[in-house]
């Protein structure tokens, strides 16, 4: 647990703040940090003296003959869950360190429990995530899941639901994000981790629809507070754990073909398109010429704006600041060009699709 590193760190803040040399010693009585770079490695002889009864030493200078190389001044026990761990030692007149002696002994003991609830935090959220890469697997391994889930005390409980977080700005820690998440949704209801530097998981247990878009929601409005620019896909609710994988994939779906300034795309919202995807290239390249192959660029964008609109010329007209008359020529235009009619349903569907593969093919 005292590790030379911690005990570096504990040096050079207690050195800076009392202009007095610091020496940290392990459970072994040999230095292991000090501000006099030369007595690294060195058996502290004071410091065995702790270790063997417990207690403080101090050496003033009249008795400084009987400890061969240690200097005057307090020699501390360093506790750590009821056990001496190392021993701090401070140098000087002990008359004028006995009356902070004790502040640096909880400053130390103080650093070592943080230190070890960082890293007991970092191992959890390790489990986490192996949890999660366990469920993603073809062939799942039970057993290892419920052994990890037992040593982070969660369970796993339908109904299932998996959201994929994009970042594009991160100002937070790794740790710092994990915990905001995990406290909007609740810790037992959620199981969030890195998937890569910008993209964390959010799996959702035993969460209804409801609870989950509220969570969502106030989710997106924290983060973007402290700074964030994301967007979530959100993939369906599903009711097996082993399902959780397609719901997974179609989170990344629909973040993937969600709108770039949408925070939110959940995939009911991206299913036509996700089906596009899953058709050959050649045969969307053929759609996609057949159907616009003629149309200018400023027709295929009336055509978007319309469809945007909900087929509202009024509403279109008004978004893309033209004359309603000016719309309904663009519109007569394309019909004639593609024989499609966008504001008749069939053939605005048939155009639609056609658009979305346009879109897919510049996005890849």
């Amino acid at each position: 647990m005292l590790t030379q590193e911690i005990a570096m760190e504990i040096v050079k803040q207690t050195t800076n703040r009392l202009n007095r040399n610091i020496n940290i010693m392990d459970d072994k009585g040999i230095i292991i940090a000090s501000g006099n770079h030369e007595r690294i490695d060195q058996l502290h002889l004071g410091a065995m003296e702790v270790l063997k009864t417990g207690k403080p030493l101090i050496i003033p200078e009249t008795d400084r003959h009987q400890w061969v190389g240690v200097l005057p001044g307090i020699n501390l026990p360093i506790n750590f869950q009821n056990v001496i761990i190392g021993v701090i030692g401070i140098t000087g007149d002990p008359t004028e360190l006995l009356e902070f002696g004790e502040l640096v002994k909880m400053i130390t003991e103080m650093m070592l429990h943080q230190a070890f609830m960082a890293e007991q935090l970092e191992w959890k959220q390790h489990l986490k995530e192996l949890v999660f890469e366990d469920i993603l697997k073809e062939d799942i391994n039970q057993h290892s899941i419920d052994q990890r889930l037992e040593l982070i005390g969660m369970k796993l409980e339908p109904p299932y639901q998996v959201g994929v977080m994009e970042m594009k700005l991160n100002p937070l820690n790794k740790n710092e994000l994990i915990q905001m998440t995990e406290t909007v949704f609740g810790s037992q209801q959620a199981l969030v981790g890195f998937l890569n530097v910008n993209r964390v998981f959010i799996l959702t247990t035993a969460l209804s629809g409801n609870n989950m878009d509220k969570s969502l929601d106030s989710a997106i409005k924290q983060l973007k507070a402290k700074g964030f620019v994301i967007r979530i896909g959100l993939g369906s609710i599903v009711d097996k754990e082993s399902y959780i994988v397609h719901s997974f994939r179609e989170a990344e779906a629909a973040l993937l073909l969600g709108e770039a300034d949408q925070a939110l795309t959940r995939y009911t919202d991206v299913e036509t398109k996700a089906l596009l995807e899953r058709i050959d290239e050649r045969t969307k390249q053929q759609f996609q010429e057949r159907i616009l192959g003629s149309l200018s660029e400023k027709l295929i964008e009336t055509l978007q704006q319309f469809f945007l609109s909900n087929l509202n010329i009024g509403e279109c007209a008004k978004r893309m600041y033209i004359h309603r008359n000016s719309l309904i020529y663009r519109l007569k235009k394309i019909k004639d060009i593609t024989g499609y009619n966008p504001q008749v349903l069939h053939d605005a569907i048939t155009l639609q699709l056609a658009i979305w593969v346009s879109q897919s093919k510049r996005e890849s």
